[in-house]
């Protein structure tokens, strides 16, 4: 469970995220998007406790980033977008040193069964630095997946990933959501991750232009031919006239969210 009010970031004078809430529940998969500069980084980023909230109140599998860091790692992974290996372990030992690390059991069949599934195990004993992009990409999200993390933060994990790295990257993150995870997967690409998102952040100069669940945005703006468009209008950066019918803005707010409005 994933639950933000009102998160702020402040760095000196630039305000990276301002004021924005939402809440994700087990087995949702929520798509982070947004141009660049967003703020989509720095809020995962405040998720994982890597830096403090400026203003805001924030709920990660029950802990407190600012005060629960211990058990927040013990619930929490996170995937950066280029993903901080280590140059003298080999494939199979950055594995070994996550089970022992996080005490799973029989850690050694888990990470071979990982190691299968994402086409690995003829690198087993290759170094780090000799992988490609996408090999480390792939190796990250094993260590993420070996522990079973309660919550998954993925910053574009699809970068480096050939078509069929990305069609099993993107079906075990369904199967980690249906096993109970609450799961954020930040990405520039929309039309890669739409199909596997059932809720959606839209966010733009730090601020949330959108959230709620993926059918919404579409059923929000209906003509718009994909959902990449209603992204688009979402976002202001392209016109579709005469496509909202009422009113009501686009945001939700975050009790509409607490109260199941999305879900």
């Amino acid at each position: 469970m994933i639950t933000v009010d009102n998160l702020r970031k402040l760095y000196e004078d630039y305000l990276a995220v301002d004021g924005v809430s939402f809440s994700i529940a087990p087995g949702q998969i929520c798509g982070l998007v947004g141009p660049n500069g967003a703020g989509k980084t720095t809020t995962l980023r405040c998720l994982a406790g890597l830096i403090r909230a400026t203003e805001g109140s924030l709920c990660v599998a029950g802990c407190d980033p600012a005060g629960d860091l211990i058990e927040l790692k013990r619930r929490l992974a996170y995937v950066p977008d280029d993903p901080p290996l280590f140059d003298d372990l080999s494939v199979a030992q950055h594995l070994d040193f996550i089970g022992r690390l996080y005490g799973v059991d029989d850690h050694h069949n888990k990470s071979f069964e990982l190691l299968e599934q994402f086409e690995l195990i003829d690198k087993s004993d290759a170094g780090a630095t000799t992988l490609s992009r996408g090999m480390r990409q792939k190796l990250a999200v094993c260590c993420a997946y070996l522990f079973d993390p309660d919550v998954l933060l993925l910053d574009e994990p699809l970068t480096g990933l050939d078509p069929p790295g990305i069609r099993m990257l993107l079906d075990s993150v369904r199967s980690r959501a249906e096993a109970g995870a609450t799961i954020i997967i930040s990405s520039h690409l929309l039309a890669m991750i739409e199909d596997v998102c059932t809720h959606l952040l839209v966010m733009q100069d730090g601020k949330a232009q959108y959230f709620g669940a993926t059918d919404d945005l579409r059923e929000r703006f209906p003509k718009c031919r994909t959902l990449e468009d209603a992204y688009f209008a979402a976002t202001g950066e392209r016109d579709v006239p005469e496509v909202i019918n009422d009113s009501s803005p686009v945001i939700l707010s975050f009790a509409d969210a607490c109260s199941g409005a999305v879900s």
